[in-house]
């Protein structure tokens, strides 16, 4: 289109004259877009010369009495736009009139100090006009806007367009007019072209908006501190606007000159009482409303969700300082505080921006020679501080995050100075009370104790560290990034303070109360880890810390470690009366209790919920402690094993889950930083001492009751290496065992588990001793054999063979006795392997523990009982004697014990069938199935009429598990037709459909496997109930075939049944 428009003035003009007649005759829409169209052929030159020509009709559409089309008025707005964009304005009279023009477009008619309810379409347009016009005006004629006389009218299109940017919910309104309002100050950041303004114009500008300063202010702290719904750009625009006013109203260069001369009282005196006069009690006057104002918009802005917010209050803090430190000295500290806890925004824009603007207020400050800048961020520190405990109670986690990122820029900017602050005692004591009072845990979380029987210690496996760490739950805030936050802090303080100082500050606080007991050891351990600079961002000024540091690092955790494993703090109370015994550290503890140990429980009863909660967490966070002690230490960390790794392992068999899972992350922390592979590892290349230490505290049981927790550890993670080592001190258990039966049962009974577990999983069953479960190829042998034995029967009946057979008999017997055997004497029995010995030593104690009064050991010594047949499964000879000597105790269990240790019990003698095959046919068959049927044949009318709440019951259970283990027991043993009779009326019941699902199926096993045993009479058995179909005899002379089952109808049992005989059809099922 350029090549095509208008250059000459005169050609252009008798262009555009007849749309602009005719508009001005007939103000319409069209006419208004046929102007406009002819508009765009015009040269920007030509269009210069012809502005005022063009610019009547639209401004006389405009002032035409009378209401207008809101479509009419958008069309001029939209053509005046584009030629004040084209143009440049550049007579005063014009700008001035066109300006309250385009202002009273946007009032209300009937109340012209409103905005006018028109569409937002049309506002729109109009601020855009504005906005064109203010970018129009020339230099030297835009800022007679801000001469005295012009102040009424000023103030009210500042009014106005506040009020637009407060009232209107359309985006796209507000942003407009903030835009207008930024243009009108002279403050606009747009592409185009702007006037520069020198000292004078920057002086006349700032006394004329210092008029306006209270409204704008208070205007757009509204704005600013609305409804997050505006959306971030009308905020971002919005604190442009503010903070751009008030660095022009309150310069430091604006009161190096003074309000002269009243040169316009004679002219306009009541215009004079406007203008502000800007003396020293108003600047000390408004920088106090400014501060309130200020310390509102920062509250609003510093946590905001969307980062350019947090940008733009960056960029707010860096004009207001760079621009009026001195005028607004008390706004300072609110400036810095808003920048300091920007410097650990999550976005990397603010965050880095945030930096850059720290580095030069920090050179200004040097520079200058005023206030030290360390000075001042110390008693924002020291302020902020004593505050943060009324903060993390009173606001929401976004400012909890805000003002803890406030507390970590601080830190961080300070860096090596730290150490000076913190040697002021009253700083110290304000932050150590502080983080005491922030990190204040919440205890009543019952899951905490009822996870301990989730995972019994004897159940932990390698990979028990893997799992996710318990998440901790604080009073006073419940977001992670908070306490991330904190853990940085603490870091911080370890990084840049001096250790000793810190160390015994919060020791004090440690020994002080239980209250503060777990804060402080929170503490402590990210001081730590912080001193030796994991997890803190190291500046060049201070790289070598850390070398330095590294021998002051070895002592701090030599005591704290001291203080965490001693009797007091160790040894807590963690299980109530009510889950069972309490530890005999926690009784010694309550018969003898320290004074200055608060956290004991009353004389009056157990311990309550809270008290085992918090003992839990704090034994956790200890544990934390040691593992980032090893981390922190490195690989000098080997020097203090010794000390730490026996309490480590005590707590990582304890049967609190949070506590185990603890110490299992503190193992594998210490193998990271001593070189360790694996834990398995590092108990192997320890075991010396470990071993030591154990044997020795299995002598003195009564005052270190967990060496059994230690000793089942290693066995958990270790392998068959161990065994030889732990030999002796498997034989001291055992004897311990002895002498101390009625005291530590339970725990010598878990690491005998954890112990056999080991022994099982170092020594597999070989292949040759497994038992074959192939019944084809035995029943082809059997069918074989029974041929051969058939014929040879006949023929010595019929007297064939019979003096072969005579022979063979007189050859056979001298053999049996040979010469060699009487030279070498009666027979040595062979030395038995260590792990089936150590078995066979732990059967022993098992045929004595099974007839234990406790449930909970009852059950214990069945498993443990199961582990040692499946070791001594090898060894035939020494298997049978120790199963005869254990079956008296295991019958009581199989007959006449509670409903949880019979389905155990009955697994137990599964494991014997296995292993033992007919030895135990006739006590089986005398003494336990004559209870189990009778049993299950009284508990099938009750199962077959129960409803679906039954299968949660203990009698559901057992009759589950002893019908899921018959069927192979009866192959195993080799049972007689009789009792195989008597099986097959007991479990014949469950094949209804009335009973349980999962009873049917277990039923269905047991015929399956009956049918392996006896296959014919199985067949016979079920056609007796129900026959599907009618045998005839294949010859008339043969007699039918007439079942029991034949004539009855369907029943409940048919379907079962059916299933059944499907077997007898299959390949399978044929004989």
């Amino acid at each position: 289109m350029a090549e095509h428009q208008i250059d000459d003035p005169k050609i252009a003009f008798a262009y555009l004259r007849p749309s602009c007649v005719l508009l001005t005759k007939e103000p319409t829409v069209d006419n208004v877009k046929a102007l406009s169209g002819h508009l765009r052929s015009v040269n920007d030159g030509a269009l210069q010369q012809l502005q005022d020509y063009v610019l009547f009709p639209l401004r006389f559409v405009l002032k035409t009495p009378g209401s207008k089309q809101e479509a009419l008025v958008q069309a001029v707005m939209e053509t005046i736009s584009y030629i004040l964009e084209n143009t440049c304005l550049r007579r005063w009279e014009s700008l001035r009139e066109l300006f309250s023009e385009l202002c009273l477009c946007l009032c209300s008619p009937k109340d012209p100090g409103k905005p006018s309810p028109s569409s937002e379409e049309l506002k729109l347009s109009v601020l855009r006009c504005i906005d064109a016009l203010l970018h129009s005006a020339y230099g030297d004629i835009v800022f007679k806007l801000y001469e005295p006389s012009m102040l009424p009218g000023l103030g009210a299109a500042v009014l106005l367009l506040l009020a637009i940017v407060e009232q209107e919910k359309a985006r796209g309104v507000q942003t407009a007019s903030l835009k207008c309002l930024l243009a009108l100050f002279q403050q606009c950041d747009c592409v185009q072209d702007h006037v520069k303004m020198d000292l004078n114009e920057r002086f006349l500008l700032g006394r004329t908006l210092a008029t306006f300063l209270p409204g704008v202010s208070r205007a757009l702290s509204h704005v600013i501190g609305g409804d997050v719904r505006q959306g971030h750009a009308v905020t971002v625009k919005a604190m442009r606007v503010w903070y751009r006013s008030v660095a022009l109203v309150m310069a430091d260069e604006q009161f190096e000159k003074k309000d002269g001369d009243n040169t316009v009282a004679g002219e306009l005196e009541r215009v004079q009482e406007l203008v502000v006069k800007r003396t020293p009690s108003w600047r000390k006057t408004t920088t106090q409303r400014l501060s309130v104002i200020l310390q509102k918009i920062i509250s609003y802005t510093s946590a905001h969700s969307h980062w350019r917010v947090r940008l733009e209050l960056v960029n707010l803090s860096h004009v207001l300082i760079s621009q009026c430190s001195q005028s607004m000295g008390e706004c300072v500290g609110l400036l810095l505080e808003a920048l300091v806890g920007a410097t650990n925004d999550e976005e990397s824009d603010v965050k880095n921006r945030c930096k850059i603007v720290l580095r030069e207020v920090a050179q200004r400050s040097q520079s200058t020679s005023g206030q030290d800048f360390t000075d001042v961020l110390s008693e924002n520190l020291h302020s902020l501080v004593s505050s943060l405990p009324r903060l993390m109670r009173t606001t929401d986690d976004q400012r909890k995050l805000f003002t803890l990122n406030v507390f970590l820029g601080y830190l961080e900017i300070l860096g090596p100075k730290v150490d000076m602050v913190l040697t002021s005692a009253v700083h110290l004591e304000r932050i150590s009370k502080a983080l005491m009072q922030v990190l204040e845990l919440d205890v009543t979380d019952v899951k905490i104790i009822e996870d301990r029987t989730l995972t019994p210690s004897t159940d932990l496996g390698p990979d028990v560290h893997q799992l996710q760490p318990k998440r901790k739950y604080f009073l006073y805030f419940t977001d992670d990034k908070i306490f991330f936050a904190l853990r940085k802090i603490c870091r911080m303080l370890g990084y840049y303070g001096n250790l000793y100082l810190l160390v015994d500050a919060f020791m004090e606080l440690y020994k002080e109360s239980s209250v503060y007991r777990k804060q402080a050891a929170l503490v402590l351990n990210e001081i730590i880890v912080g001193a030796a600079g994991i997890g803190v961002e190291m500046n060049d000024c201070s790289t070598n810390c850390f070398s330095s540091n590294q021998d002051e690092i070895k002592s701090s955790v030599v005591s704290i470690i001291e203080e965490y494993i001693s009797f007091n703090n160790w040894h807590l109370p963690t299980v109530s009366e009510a889950h069972g015994t309490l530890d005999p550290p926690s009784s010694s503890l309550l018969t003898n209790p320290d004074k200055n140990h608060l956290q004991m429980l009353p004389d009056s009863g157990s311990p309550t919920l809270h008290h085992l909660n918090s003992n839990i967490w704090q034994i956790s966070i200890q544990l934390e402690g040691i593992g980032g002690f090893a981390l922190a230490i490195g690989i000098d960390f080997r020097l203090l094993l010794m000390t730490s790794l026996y309490p480590v392992l005590e707590k990582a068999g304890d049967e609190s889950l949070l506590i185990s899972q603890s110490a299992f992350s503190a193992m594998c922390d210490i193998c990271k930083a001593c070189d360790y592979s694996s834990p398995k590892e590092l108990v192997i290349k320890n075991s010396d001492y470990l071993l030591n230490d154990v044997s020795l505290n299995l002598v003195r049981s009564s005052a270190h009751p967990h060496a059994p927790r230690v000793l089942a550890v290693m066995f958990a993670q270790s392998d068959a290496d161990l065994l030889p080592l732990v030999a002796d001190v498997v034989q001291d258990v055992l004897t311990a065992l002895d002498l101390n039966y009625d005291q530590q049962t339970p725990q010598f009974c878990a690491v005998l588990h954890s112990l056999m577990k080991a022994v099982v999983r170092w020594f597999p069953i070989s292949t040759e001793h497994q038992k074959p479960n192939n019944t084809k190829s035995e029943d082809c042998v059997n069918l074989k054999r029974f041929l051969l034995d058939y014929k040879k029967q006949k023929e010595l009946a019929e007297g064939i063979g019979v003096e072969e057979e005579d022979s063979d008999d007189q050859d056979v017997h001298p053999s049996t006795s040979t010469p060699d055997e009487d030279m070498d004497g009666p027979d040595v029995k062979e030395e038995l392997p260590l792990h089936v010995q150590i078995a066979k030593d732990v059967m022993k104690r098992c045929v004595h523990l099974l007839s234990d009064p406790s449930l909970r050991i009852r059950l214990k010594v069945l498993d443990i009982l199961e582990l040692c047949l499946c070791v001594l499964c090898e060894k035939e000879n020494e298997l049978l004697p120790m199963v005869h000597q254990c079956w008296p105790a295991l019958l009581h269990r199989l007959i006449s014990d509670d409903p949880l240790v019979i389905p155990r019990a009955f697994r137990v003698l599964c494991v014997l069938g296995d292993w033992c095959g007919d030895f135990l046919s006739k006590p089986v068959s005398q003494e336990v199935l004559p209870r189990l049927t009778s049993s299950l044949m009284k508990q099938a009318e009750i199962s077959a009429r129960s409803g679906p709440i039954y299968t949660h019951t203990l009698a559901y259970k057992l009759q589950l598990a002893v019908l899921q283990g018959l069927g192979p027991l009866c192959v195993k043993l080799n049972l007689m037709e009789a009792d195989l009779d008597r099986i097959s009326d007991a479990c014949l019941p469950y094949l209804s459909c009335r009973q349980p699902i999962k009873l049917q199926e277990a039923c269905l096993s047991v015929f399956l496997h009956l049918m392996d045993v006896d296959s014919d009479w199985c067949w016979f058995t079920l056609n007796e109930i129900f026959c599907p179909v009618s045998y005839e005899p294949p010859h008339p002379h043969l007699l039918p075939v007439m079942l029991s089952g034949s004539d009855k109808p369907r029943n409940e049992f048919t379907d079962n049944i059916l299933k059944l005989l499907k077997g007898f059809d299959s390949p399978q099922g044929t004989r």
